[in-house]
């Protein structure tokens, strides 16, 4: 007897339909009905919000990363102590004065989007999940406590800012280029996204 082949077609349909089946049911779980349901197919702006919070399904923040901090530290001791190959010449305590006293813990969660975002749209997501972005000591102190995560992926205090001669704001980012750990102070332009694979330190509020 011949073996019967499967048709991808009717798979492919078979899981579409429990997509939509899945769909359908947590609309009409929620109190909609059809006429709802066929906004799907009228309403762009609709169908990109189901897709947005698919997408926002993804997003998830890392383990918790504990440091402790020294205020006690000037800015250019706490950056000597993270043992950089390179940083900015413009991180100094005139442009990124530290406020705080004595020995401090704190609590650092690794925010990341999985895909390029805006500054904006960062700061929005942390606040919506009670959190706010880490200032440049939190960073420091990561950057000496963990100093091998840099090296995978680029990490960002949207915390801690200030504006160059240009006019324009920048914050700090640990990151690692041609094996060298490194502390850059890049340009913060609103519309210009951050590659999808930064990660976002942040603060219990």
């Amino acid at each position: 007897m011949a073996r019967k082949e499967k048709s991808e077609f009717l798979s492919a349909f078979g899981t579409t339909f429990e997509i939509w089946k899945k769909i359908v049911d947590a609309v009409l779980s929620l109190g909609g009905n059809d006429e709802d349901i066929r906004r799907l197919l009228t309403d762009k702006s609709l169908a990109k919000k189901v897709a947005e919070v698919i997408m926002a399904s993804k997003q998830k923040v890392s383990e918790i990363y504990k440091v402790v901090f020294d205020y006690g530290l000037s800015l250019a001791e706490m950056i000597k102590l993270g043992n950089y190959g390179w940083f900015n010449d413009d991180i100094t305590a005139k442009n990124f004065p530290l406020q705080g006293t004595g020995k401090q813990e704190s609590e650092l969660l690794l925010v990341h989007l999985n895909r390029d975002v805006t500054t904006k749209e960062v700061l929005e997501y942390l606040n919506s999940q009670g959190l706010e972005p880490a200032k440049i000591e939190h960073l420091l102190a990561f950057g000496t406590t963990y100093p091998e995560v840099q090296r995978e992926f680029p990490i960002v205090a949207l915390g801690s800012s200030f504006v160059g001669d240009s006019g324009s704001r920048r914050c700090p980012y640990l990151s690692c280029s041609v094996g060298l750990r490194e502390l850059r102070l890049p340009w913060v332009v609103d519309d210009n996204p951050w590659h999808g694979s930064c990660r976002f330190v942040a603060v219990r509020k």
